[in-house]
């Protein structure tokens, strides 16, 4: 409790009515304040999610050596790192926080512009050199938002041979099967996932080369709500505009639309590699009773996805 105190501390939380090691209304607020900051759930817990999100965003440039290992460095440290190659023009992929191949190419076409040694590794000279460039200027588009955008221009417009993954992580099997026999009537190559974990889930997506990943989720009140992944300098295009589909064709009299899709860095969002969304429906009985329609509705929500024009953000 005293290391959550700290940290929350460290980032400009006022806990000083919260006695040490007290997990009291101050310290629960700070925790729902940073959660909806970092794009978590917001309940107020201090959970693995939130845990995790609090020691990466601990993490400045420079604070230690970036490097490609197993499991991979994550960190706001490695989210600056990929906002500044991104703006100055070398694809370090989404701007995920988390040290990969992608960011690893990036970086290494970095050095060998800049004329230092190829190696990788973020480190003191490197980050100084990067400091030392001129940034462009803030409403300049990172790269990884340019190419996810041609990408978008230069896909099929429609869903026939499109490659959908389709997960849940308990208690959606019956809909996640639904859902996934109807899109292959539509034409889609599908991959239906059902694992806990949804870091697993995420790597089966990225392995099946999947082009749009739909996770499905229950939740006690009756609605639908979308969440698609955005962080501070970047936003998945693909994925606003698939939950934005989903909301308009599930959204209605019985599962009621909750406001807008939500931009979020849920770990099933973070980790996936297309344009992936996270849709909560509920209550679990209305959801048993409806689930035909509902695979109808997200079926119809893909064809949407796919045929509709790129919107900027």
């Amino acid at each position: 409790m005293r290391d959550v105190q700290r940290r929350l501390a460290r980032l400009g939380f006022d806990l000083s009515r919260d006695p040490a090691a007290t997990y009291g209304e101050t310290t629960e607020a700070a925790v729902r304040q940073f959660q909806e900051q970092r794009g978590l759930r917001i309940d107020g817990i201090c959970g693995h999610q939130t845990w995790s999100s609090l020691v990466e965003a601990g993490y400045r440039l420079n604070d230690r050596l970036l490097y490609l290992r197993a499991p991979m460095l994550r960190g706001d440290d490695v989210s600056e790192l990929q906002e500044d190659l991104g703006a100055l023009g070398f694809d370090a992929g989404r701007v995920d926080g988390i040290f990969g191949p992608r960011t690893v190419a990036a970086l290494e076409e970095f050095q060998r512009n800049a004329g230092l040694t190829v190696d990788g590794i973020c480190g003191p000279e490197t980050v100084a050199t990067l400091r030392r460039v001129v940034r462009p200027a803030g409403n300049t588009p990172l790269v990884a938002s340019v190419r996810e955008t041609q990408q978008i221009l230069d896909a099929p417009r429609e869903l026939q041979g499109r490659r959908v993954g389709i997960g849940e992580n308990g208690g959606l099997a019956a809909l996640a099967g639904a859902v996934g026999r109807s899109l292959v009537e539509a034409g889609a190559v599908v991959a239906v996932l059902h694992h806990p974990d949804e870091s697993v889930q995420a790597s089966e997506a990225n392995a099946f080369n999947a082009e749009a990943f739909l996770s499905l989720a229950l939740c006690a009140e009756r609605r639908c709500s979308t969440a698609y992944y955005a962080a501070r300098a970047f936003e998945s295009i693909g994925g606003r505009q698939l939950a934005e589909s989903i909301l308009h064709e599930v959204g209605g009299d019985v599962f009621p639309a909750v406001g807008r899709a939500a931009g979020m860095q849920l770990p099933i969002l973070r980790e996936t590699r297309m344009a992936a969304v996270v849709c909560e429906v509920g209550p679990p009985g209305l959801v048993v009773e409806h689930t035909a329609e509902l695979a109808e509705a997200l079926t119809r929500a893909f064809v949407r996805w796919a045929q509709g024009p790129v919107k900027p953000g």
